[in-house]
């Protein structure tokens, strides 16, 4: 039988939450890593505070429209990813989630407009019958296309909520990475090039190493998104 809560002490550390205050945390649905996720019930409570307690939460999300990704939500217990978009219409808020230098997961608010669109990163893809192409993403979605010149480590800009491809941006030296693991988390810089499985990033703080799962592409010369208030 799954537990209905996880206790405190044992949520990942990118989690920004007071852990002492409480012995039980909800335990989120299944479909994305903990450590790249919070449940909705957390960033209403924890990083919005706009409630209190989780039965607030639940009637915001059966009263309000809650939308991730352009999808409404109505489950406290569903996900807010890094890079998933966050929309409560009713309020003309648009967060977009991310995480720090500190490996620390936070929303920055973004526009309407680029709420309609996402960064995804491919972390899988297979052939399927009559030669379609399966892309594995990094939040859990899967994307089927035609042609076969997308690569793992590449990501791909899609339309929210629809998922249709609107630009690609590949792993290689020039374009725009953005960590999200290792001691540089949180960092963004120009990739300078790629060898042996390790990348190396610059920025205006300087040049570093990291290995190349942790680099998440998210332009060409620079971001497609927002990534600062």
């Amino acid at each position: 039988m799954v537990k209905k809560h996880l206790k405190t002490l044992t949520v990942p550390t990118t989690w920004p939450i007071k852990r002492k205050e409480k012995k039980f945390i909800i335990r989120p649905l299944p479909g994305k890593k903990f450590s790249m996720a919070m449940p909705l019930s957390l960033i209403f409570i924890d990083m919005l505070k706009y409630c209190k307690t989780a039965n607030e939460v639940k009637t915001i999300l059966r009263d309000k429209e809650i939308f991730v990704d352009g999808k409404r939500k109505k489950d406290q217990k569903d996900l807010l990813g890094v890079m998933d978009v966050l929309s409560i219409p009713l309020s003309k808020e648009n967060y977009r989630m991310l995480i720090n230098k500190y490996g620390k997961m936070y929303l920055i608010s973004i526009s309407d407009e680029e709420s309609k669109e996402k960064v995804c990163k491919i972390i899988g893809k297979k052939v399927l019958k009559k030669g379609k192409i399966q892309l594995n993403l990094f939040d859990g979605r899967n994307i089927l296309v035609k042609e076969d010149k997308y690569n793992i480590g590449d990501s791909v800009l899609i339309k929210l909520p629809i998922q249709e491809i609107k630009e690609s941006f590949k792993l290689e030296k020039g374009n725009y990475g953005y960590l999200t693991g290792g001691s540089h988390i949180g960092d963004n810089g120009s990739i300078e090039s790629i060898s042996k499985g390790r990348v190396t990033i610059k920025n205006k703080e300087g040049v570093f190493e990291t290995p190349k799962e942790y680099v998440f592409v998210i332009g060409k010369t620079k971001p497609s998104i927002k990534m600062h208030d």
